[in-house]
Order: C-alpha cells, then sequence, then structure tokens
C-alpha cells in the first residue's frame, strides 16, 4: 500500500543540517520532543542534554612493521542514575566525541525502557578495522584497555562489542583489565565468548529483539505474519538474526544486503543459504537471486516492513518520501534522522525506534553481567525465555504510552524512558 507524500513546509530542516545531523543533535531533538509529552522538571531535562564524563585518550599502537601510530579513543558516560554506565565500544575512522556523546544518551534510554539496572555509555578507537592486523588488533585493544581502566569496570561502566569489534575484541579487554587488577574480572565487559564468562545468546540477541518487536507490531497492526513481506539493509549480526526469526515464524524476507550491494526475490530467499556480512563476507552481493540493487533501492521497495540495520542516518529527508513499507523497525543505531522522522509521521509510516527493537543486545548483556557476578551460567534456553518476557514487558508498556497519549512509537519510548529516569534523579536528588 503506498503512503501519501509529504510536502516541504512538513520538515523543518535544511539540507545541509540533514547532510550534517549527527547523533548527538538527533538524540537532543529526540529528547527535547519527548520532554513535551511528560511533567519533568526543567533541570533534569537539562541535565540530561549533557554527558556526564567524556574521556578522551590516546592510544599508542605499533603497527605490525614496526611504525608506531597514535591513535584517539573515547568514552562517553552519560548517566548513571539508575546504575553502572553500559554500552558498546566500537572501532570506526569517523569515531569522535560527539558522536559518543549521542549514542550513550541512546544507551541511557535503551536501558530505562528495558528497565534494567544501568545507564549509558559508549566509546571507541578512530581506525578502520579493515586495516589491523589481527595482531594490530589485540595490541590496540589491550593498549585501550590500559587508557580506560581507570573509568571502567563491573560496578562503574561496562563495555561490550559494536562496530568492529566482537567477542574475541572483548577477551582481550577482560584480560588486560584482569591482569592489571590482579584477579579474573570477567564483568568488566560484557559480550565475551561463552568460555570466559559470556552469554550464550549474547551475539544474536540485538536480531532477535528486532524480530520479537517486529513480530508484536505485525500482530498490533493486524496483519497476518505469514503474508507479510520484509526488507533488511545490512544482513550483518543483527540483520542476519531479525531475518532468520522472522522467516522462522512465517514471514517472506524479500530483500536483504549488505556492503557491496542487495538482492531482491519476491517469492522470499532463503535466510539461512544466504549467509550474513560477519559470516562470509560478499556472499550476500554475489548470491544467485532473480534480482540484484542497490542499496539504496532496496530501502524504497514496496514491502510491509523495512529494517534498517546497518548504519545511522541513512533514512534522510532526501529519500524518506520514497519509502514504500508500511512499517519501519530500527535495527541499526540512529538509521531514522529527525527530519525523516518528521515525514514518516506525516505519511503515517509507523516507526518502531532502536532504543526499543534492538535493545536485545543490552538486555542479554545485563543477563551476562549477573552471570559473572553469580558465577553461574544460563543455558541458551533460559536466555531465549528471558529475553521474550523482558521484551514483551517494554513492547507492552510503550504500547501502552501509544494508545493513552496518542503519541508516536518513538516518543512513547521516550516517555517511558525519561519517566524512569527523571523519578530516579528526582528520588536520588541532587548533590548540592
Amino acid at each position: 500500500m503506498s503512503k501519501p507524500k509529504s510536502t516541504a513546509e512538513d520538515v523543518d530542516t535544511t539540507e545541509n543540517e540533514e547532510a550534517t545531523e549527527s547523533a548527538l543533535t538527533t538524540a537532543r531533538r529526540q529528547l527535547n520532543r519527548a520532554a513535551t509529552h511528560v511533567d519533568v522538571d526543567d533541570g533534569v531535562v537539562e541535565r540530561l542534554k549533557h554527558p556526564t564524563k567524556v574521556q578522551r585518550v590516546s592510544v599508542p599502537l605499533k603497527r605490525d612493521d614496526g611504525e608506531l601510530e597514535v591513535l584517539t579513543g573515547f568514552r562517553a558516560q552519560h548517566d548513571d542514575v539508575r546504575g553502572p554506565y553500559k554500552g558498546g565500544l566500537r572501532y570506526h575512522p569517523e569515531v569522535n566525541a560527539d558522536e559518543c556523546i549521542g549514542l550513550s544518551m541512546w544507551m541511557t534510554w535503551k536501558c530505562a525502557v528495558m528497565d534494567i539496572p544501568f545507564g549509558g555509555g559508549k566509546g571507541g578507537v578512530a581506525v578502520d578495522p579493515k586495516q589491523l592486523s589481527t595482531g594490530e588488533k589485540e595490541r590496540l585493544t589491550r593498549r585501550f584497555a590500559e587508557e580506560l581502566r581507570d573509568v571502567v569496570g563491573p560496578k562503574q561502566d561496562v563495555p561490550a562489542p559494536d562496530m568492529g569489534t566482537d567477542a574475541q575484541t572483548m577477551a582481550w579487554f577482560m584480560d588486560a583489565y584482569s591482569m592489571q587488577q590482579g584477579e579474573t574480572t570477567p564483568g568488566v565487559v560484557t559480550g565475551k565468548p561463552p568460555v570466559i564468562g559470556g552469554s550464550y545468546g549474547r551475539e544474536e540477541a540485538p536480531g532477535r529483539s528486532v524480530a520479537i518487536v517486529t513480530r508484536e507490531a505485525i500482530d498490533y497492526y493486524d496483519w497476518e505474519i505469514e503474508n507479510t513481506t520484509v526488507a533488511v539493509q545490512g544482513y550483518g549480526s543483527v540483520g542476519a538474526n531479525a531475518a532468520r526469526a522472522l522467516d522462522e515464524w512465517g514471514a517472506d524476507v524479500v530483500a536483504v544486503s549488505d556492503v557491496d550491494g542487495a538482492i531482491y526475490d519476491p517469492d522470499g530467499l532463503d535466510t539461512k543459504d544466504v549467509m550474513g556480512h560477519d559470516e562470509r563476507p560478499g556472499m550476500v552481493s554475489g548470491y544467485d537471486a532473480p534480482r540484484k540493487l542497490g542499496n539504496e533501492e532496496l530501502l524504497e521497495l514496496d514491502v510491509d516492513v523495512l529494517i534498517p540495520a546497518a548504519v545511522g542516518n541513512v533514512l534522510t529527508a532526501d529519500n524518506a518520501d520514497d519509502v514504500q513499507a508500511n512499517l519501519v523497525v530500527e535495527g541499526a543505531n540512529g538509521p531514522t534522522t529527525f527530519a525523516a522522522d518528521t515525514i514518516f509521521e506525516e505519511r503515517g509510516i509507523p516507526v518502531l525506534p532502536d532504543i526499543l527493537a534492538n535493545a536485545g543486545g543490552v538486555t542479554v548483556s545485563y543477563f551476562e553481567w549477573l552471570q559473572d557476578i553469580n558465577r553461574r551460567q544460563w543455558t541458551l534456553d533460559r536466555v531465549h525465555e528471558e529475553l521474550e518476557d523482558e521484551m514483551l514487558k517494554a513492547w507492552n508498556a510503550v504500547r501502552k504510552e501509544v494508545e493513552e497519549r496518542d503519541v508516536t512509537w518513538r516518543d512513547a519510548a521516550y516517555v517511558v524512558a525519561l519517566n524512569r529516569v527523571a523519578t530516579a534523579k528526582a528520588t536520588r536528588g541532587l548533590w548540592p
């Protein structure tokens, strides 16, 4: 079903603003908008626009050829009123302070929406991980752990994998931290391999939660999942796991993409046969499918559900009018700009926000943290059952706000999060 186009006056943004919108700008705009729907003290809102602390560190790296390179790393700690800071560490050329602050704000809301006792953190190193050998990546990670040692810890700030990092990266980080502490401290990071304290089901958790939220939204709008078509941009860890779960539950995943391009089959793809970018780089774009598309074309396919699960800022004022999907479920962090959000609202296209949809990652990270503290590992079945329960609780809390306040799904998620964070701040008070 096609959606109406927006008019120019619907979007209060310039082309230049849209092109340069940072995660921090978007996060603050979303906070300001959410604050209009709740009775929260202006001082609390003002405090939440700013991080508690941002660490900027130099990370010397000795390359394999003996050359010394000094990289820059960051760790933004947004708010810890509900518990330790929590959020990923990414290795990416465009890592900077503002990006980390904006992403750490989203982590605060994400943890609050899920009602788990963490606050928001985010960090990383400005480097292209594709240009690092395994040895270089290990040396970089160990030195980065040392530079952050005073500001992280199981009760202080708990990093996790993100873009360009993985379970092995977390293992190196945990080992470096533990050596300096003089004791094995598995709870300093999450997303580790299970053999050293990681949780089963952690890697697929963000994608699984995206699938759960999509399934609940399909039911909410009285669609039949067997007749629902899905397109997934970004067939990596999040996108592939979301696609496979939805495929298993009866949906038709008709298009997926990796960094090199997209494939489309109107009769539905075999998501288990198509290997994800993390599993076998290049297989998606090289897969034998009826049609090959560009990544931008995938976003504009006539499907029921669009899941942007690659990177941020892919849905913008430039292409929001061309999106034909009836529902957008955010798998990536910040894939929809503020301007695009406004257009989707005007066109009547619901957007299920990242702070709800992909919150399975931080939720299972919380499970991992509990397992590390108690030194008792859960089975995969228990992880899946607990994740399902937590996602449904969060879904119902957000759905209630949508229905009672007649607001968008994003606004509703922010209302839930902001109320919880503000109540915690009011209860704890402000130190003089």
